[in-house]
Parts: structure tokens; C-alpha cells; sequence
């Protein structure tokens, strides 16, 4: 697994299109639990090499119910984003995710973690590529449908604060989905 996460940190097959170059952010071992499936790394964590280390990743973390100790423990947690690097600003917000990424990679990386038991889909890009004809039709129907996807799935939005208005119009999301997250997540973590 050390030899496919040093090859993929050094992976420059779509720099061309990237603003601020290639640097590949994960984190996986052969002992991960969980797979969180993400995005794609914004700039400060582009910077830091270090997954979700933004405001992004503290409601995240919130949302499992986890320490930051725990969210970074490989043994519990591989960070494998739908694009591993930043892939530029767009009108509202960060561009798509590279498509390049998750059909090069993903199927190398989870092929090499035999005791993952859930996969966190976080925003659409991850739904889509994951969930293929089961999406519904918008993210809202697919975290709504929730309960078709476990368990080995958990559907989620993306917890970035330009989300704020989709939690406030949706309030079922924490009362209904993030219990049963937080409740999978403990049983997996012993």
C-alpha cells in the first residue's frame, strides 16, 4: 500500500490543468475501516498536503462524531477524494474534481484495503461515480434516500459552510442521517 499511495503522491497525469500543479492528497492503509470519499482538496489543504484540514473537515469531523485524532488514523480512515488534486476556482466556488483521478486509482487503492466496511460518499461527484443508477435526482433526493444505500454506503452533502442554507432547509439531515452516521462509525471503531 506504501508503494501505491508514494506512486499516486507523485501522479502527474492531468498537471497541465491544474493552477497550482500537482500534489496529491490521501491517506489509506491496508487497515482502514472507512473510506471517505470526498471532493477534491481546496487550496489550503493543497498547501498542506493535509486532507480535509479546513473549516470543511471540522464540521465533517462534527458530523462523525470523531476527534481529530481519530479522523486522521489511517487504520480507521482512508481519505480518497473523487480528484486528489485542487483543481482551480469556478464561478461559485472550486471547479469539478479531475475525472482522471478516482477511475485510475480508487479501484488500486480500495483493492489494497480488505477490512473496509463503509464508503462516506460525500457530495455529488462521489454519489454519481459511486452510486452510478441508484442517484436520484439531486443531491437533496439522494441524502433523503439515505436508507437504500447502507450499509455500505453513507450519503452525505458536502460540509463546506457555502452549504450553511442547505442544512438550514434541511433539517431532517441531522436529525435523521447523522445519528445513524455516528452510530455505524462507533460500531466500526470498537
Amino acid at each position: 500500500m506504501k508503494e501505491l499511495i508514494n506512486t499516486i503522491k507523485s501522479c502527474t497525469v492531468c498537471s497541465e490543468h491544474l493552477p497550482l500543479g500537482a500534489n496529491p492528497v490521501l491517506r489509506a492503509s491496508k487497515s482502514s475501516r472507512v473510506a471517505i470519499i470526498g471532493q477534491a482538496p481546496g487550496t489550503k489543504v493543497h498547501a498542506s498536503g493535509i486532507p480535509w484540514d479546513d473549516q470543511s473537515g471540522k464540521t465533517l469531523r462534527s458530523w462523525m462524531g470523531v476527534s481529530t485524532e481519530q479522523f486522521y488514523d489511517e487504520k480507521l480512515f482512508a481519505i480518497v477524494p473523487m480528484g486528489f488534486c485542487y483543481p482551480g476556482k469556478g464561478k461559485s466556488g472550486d471547479l469539478p474534481p479531475r475525472h482522471e483521478c478516482a477511475p485510475l486509482w480508487h479501484h488500486q487503492v480500495f483493492s489494497k484495503t480488505p477490512h473496509l466496511e463503509m464508503r462516506l460518499l460525500i457530495g455529488q461527484y462521489a454519489q454519481r461515480y459511486y452510486l452510478g443508477p441508484c442517484v436520484k435526482s439531486n443531491l437533496t433526493e439522494t441524502v433523503r434516500a439515505y436508507h437504500e444505500y447502507l450499509p455500505d454506503f453513507v450519503v452525505l452533502p458536502h460540509p463546506s459552510p457555502r452549504n450553511r442554507f442547505w442544512l438550514i432547509k434541511n433539517p431532517w439531515f441531522e436529525i435523521d442521517v447523522l445519528p445513524i452516521l455516528r452510530q455505524r462509525l462507533s460500531l466500526l471503531m470498537g
